[in-house]
């Protein structure tokens, strides 16, 4: 087994772990720290909203030896309206030049074909009108919609409102991220974009619904034991389940990466650069929150359930009082009983507060071949 592989399985198996929920504040302070810069970006900048919102003409020119900077100056000049300029992967140009209409397209397009050197047959032309873009934009809204609200219900029903309430905080805070980064690097919003932003809302849903069922299962008849924490509970389920999420986040991030550094990037495909932007975004902060966001704020809200208080208390005083005695309290006993296989290895840790990675327990046999110490 690799060695990933074997992480993987002593995460799964408690052995080990990282104390995600117990740090939650943290990870709480960074996400709004972020967000806020998001959202400062999108009010200061504001996001660029393409030819297909607009309204305007789109025209696209064999190769050239013009560089994008002056054919950028030569379309304004003609045009008296800002312009976006892209090169092609061929040498040509893509000039998108918002506010123009048929009578004024024509000109321009003239223009450019004295200025570029080119015949004017040699630049074709395109006119957009703002309406389509409209519709599309009310459409991806009323879809979002629709998908919020079907997202709350199915997680309401299949776990508790708190998972539901979590998962789609974590679900705007991907999106307002990905928003506020299109903000702050300029690149265009166009019907590729909304498609992106929409993909991603499934990718972020589906490390966190991996994490709750995984919590859902544990955290089973909860309070007939006196072992462990709702939010050490959640801290296991979210270790279990780390490397899966990694591995699936990873693999999903590369061909991205590729269609925004290559396709993109070196060979100019302008589409490619605003689906696969807002994918590479939405998918990184999905991976992020289902981790760091949605759990520890399940745990939060669940901790402030007077059973789920009740339990705490009781762990915590069965582990004073174990930590007293210098014992450590079977994990399968429920009614406070002490063991007799694992107690010198455990004593110290059972004396931990509630949180910390005394939420991650050994396997069976403490890696020594010992007894559980299960009474028979």
């Amino acid at each position: 087994m690799s060695r990933l592989g074997n992480l993987g399985a002593r995460l799964y198996n408690g052995e080990v772990g990282y104390d995600f929920v117990g740090k939650r504040k943290i990870w709480y302070g960074l996400s709004i720290l972020i967000t806020i810069t998001a959202i400062v970006g999108l009010a200061v900048r504001g996001l660029v909203m393409g030819i297909e919102f607009e309204g305007g003409a789109v025209f696209t020119t064999a190769k050239t030896g013009v560089s994008v900077a002056q054919v950028q100056e030569d379309a304004e000049k003609a045009s008296g309206h800002e312009a976006i300029v892209q090169e092609l992967g061929n040498g040509g140009m893509r000039i998108q030049i918002s506010g123009l209409d048929t009578d004024t397209a024509n000109p321009v397009k003239d223009e450019l074909a004295k200025d570029l050197g080119v015949a004017p047959d040699d630049i074709t032309s395109e006119l957009v009108g703002p309406s389509w873009g409209e519709q599309i934009a009310n459409k991806a809204w009323t879809g979002l919609a629709i998908f919020m609200v079907l997202v709350v219900i199915y997680l309401a029903i299949a776990f508790e409102w708190r998972m539901a309430l979590a998962a789609l905080i974590a679900l705007v805070h991907d999106l307002t991220i990905t928003v506020g980064v299109y903000a702050l690097v300029g690149f265009e919003v166009t019907p590729g974009t909304v498609i992106g932003l929409l993909t991603i809302l499934g990718y972020s849903l589906y490390d966190t619904v991996v994490v709750f069922d995984g919590l859902k299962e544990g955290s089973k008849d909860i309070t007939k034991q006196t072992r462990w924490t709702y939010s050490e509970i959640a801290n296991r389920s979210l270790n279990g389940t780390l490397v899966r999420s990694i591995n699936t986040t990873v693999v999903a991030l590369l061909p991205v990466a590729g269609l925004l550094f290559i396709g993109g990037g070196v060979l100019g495909a302008g589409m490619l650069n605003d689906i696969s932007l807002s994918l590479f975004v939405g998918l990184a902060a999905g991976a992020y929150s289902s981790i760091f966001i949605a759990t520890p704020l399940v745990a939060d809200l669940k901790e402030r359930d007077p059973q789920m208080k009740a339990l705490k208390k009781r762990v915590l005083a069965k582990r004073a009082a174990a930590a007293a005695k210098g014992e450590w309290p079977d994990s399968d006993d429920t009614d406070g009983s002490v063991g007799s296989g694992e107690r010198q290895d455990r004593a110290v840790d059972d004396a931990a507060p509630a949180g910390a990675v005394v939420g991650q327990p050994r396997g069976r046999s403490g890696g020594r071949g010992k007894p559980s110490g299960k009474r028979r």
